[in-house]
């Protein structure tokens, strides 16, 4: 170490700063030269955002409806006609049942709207006219969006019928509703914060799972044992830069999801970045662990991914609602760093600083940074063994 003078015990008098600086400036080198944890950092944040962000959605839009009238009137040229101008349905209109469960069957078509011959004179009856409606329920999500599909663009009609004609409400009861943090109900404004969580903890993982067993795979390890830095330098001059590198990625990852996909950031973009700080604490602390565990780059990405990505994509809350899941299953979901971080995500981008949310959450992420970061400092010995 240049300028630095050693004692008689072998000791730098440079002091811990000096040695720390050292590990980082090596470790950023190391990065430099060997650039594919920059990819990791940048590119798979953008790779992943572009995939799962237009290819992931919980919409159902343009479903190829069947619509069969057995007696054509003005009504029923009126209601149809509702089914041309939304963005939820490509309408075709066949001549008969049979032609149109055959559209069915073959998939042509997901759903089949009949109106019956009598539904003119039905509909000027007190009770109403009834309208049949099968839907294919392969897609059981696709099934339910599209039966409430149908079922306002019905009383919307019903409603606008009614105002023609100068009468009052078609349905005693009006329901005025209104949705809070995402009216246009647009599953991406969900999904996407979402997925910055599972993308940062598959980025902080990978990050330092290669670090300590390259250094092993390289026997740079040995020398690093032999000189005067302690382990916690070691540990801390790696986590250093591939913290900075991680909040690259997710300063990335925000900007795509706020200018690419447009959702909207109502929070603080503070809140938001320190919370991220405390979860990529988190993740580089599961990499680090299987790091110093595994002494293996081909292992300890496979752990990485298995032991992190997966449970964050499946049990995190980022598509599956963690309150519909099994008790037992809920539970093992608090042991995912993912789930508090998802859900900070979500009420920052969507609600904004909700304070009863976010604290809760961070202070659950604060505790496991410090089990796994502890975990791994314990782990962690200098000594060939």
């Amino acid at each position: 170490m240049k300028g630095t003078a050693v004692t008689p015990t072998g000791h730098a008098r440079g002091g811990s700063g000096m040695r720390l600086g050292g590990l980082i400036r090596k470790e950023f080198l190391q990065i430099v030269r060997d650039p594919s944890s920059i990819a990791i950092a940048f590119l798979m944040p953008v790779l992943l955002l572009l995939i799962f962000g237009y290819g992931v959605s919980l919409d159902a839009k343009h479903v190829p409806i069947a619509l069969v009238v057995d007696q054509p009137s003005a009504d029923t040229a009126s209601f149809t006609g509702a089914f041309q101008h939304t963005p939820y349905f490509t309408a075709v209109q066949l001549p008969d049942m049979g032609a149109a469960t055959e559209a069915l069957m073959a998939g042509r078509v997901d759903a089949i709207l009949r109106l019956r011959a009598d539904f003119a004179q039905q509909l000027r009856r007190p009770r109403g006219a009834p309208i049949q409606l099968l839907v294919n329920g392969v897609d059981a999500n696709t099934a339910r969006l599209v039966q409430g599909y149908v079922a306002g663009i019905w009383v919307g009609w019903l409603e606008q019928r009614a105002r023609s004609r100068g009468l009052g409400p078609a349905i005693p009861v009006q329901l005025d509703q209104r949705v809070w943090f995402n009216s246009e109900l647009r599953s991406r404004n969900y999904l996407v914060p979402g997925l910055i969580a599972v993308i940062m903890t598959l980025i902080g993982a990978l990050l330092t799972a290669m670090v300590m067993a390259r250094e092993w795979e390289r026997g740079t390890m040995e020398a690093l044992l032999v000189t005067p830095v302690a382990m916690r330098e070691v540990l801390f001059g790696k986590l250093v830069p591939y913290f900075i590198l991680g909040m690259g990625g997710m300063a990335l990852s925000v900007a795509m999801t706020v200018w690419l996909f447009h959702v909207p950031l109502r929070g603080s973009l503070a809140v938001l970045f320190v919370c991220a700080a405390l979860f990529l604490l988190t993740a580089l602390g599961m990499g680090l662990l299987i790091s110093i565990t595994a002494r293996n780059q081909f292992v300890a990405g496979q752990a990485a991914i298995i032991a992190t990505f997966l449970p964050a994509f499946l049990l995190s809350g980022f598509v599956f609602d963690i309150g519909s899941m099994p008790q037992v299953v809920q539970l093992i979901t608090h042991l995912i760093a993912a789930r508090y971080f998802v859900s900070i995500l979500q009420t920052v981008f969507l609600a904004g600083d909700l304070w009863g949310v976010i604290l809760p959450n961070a202070l659950a992420l604060i505790v496991m940074a410090v089990i796994f970061l502890g975990l791994s400092r314990h782990r962690a010995h200098k000594r060939l063994e």
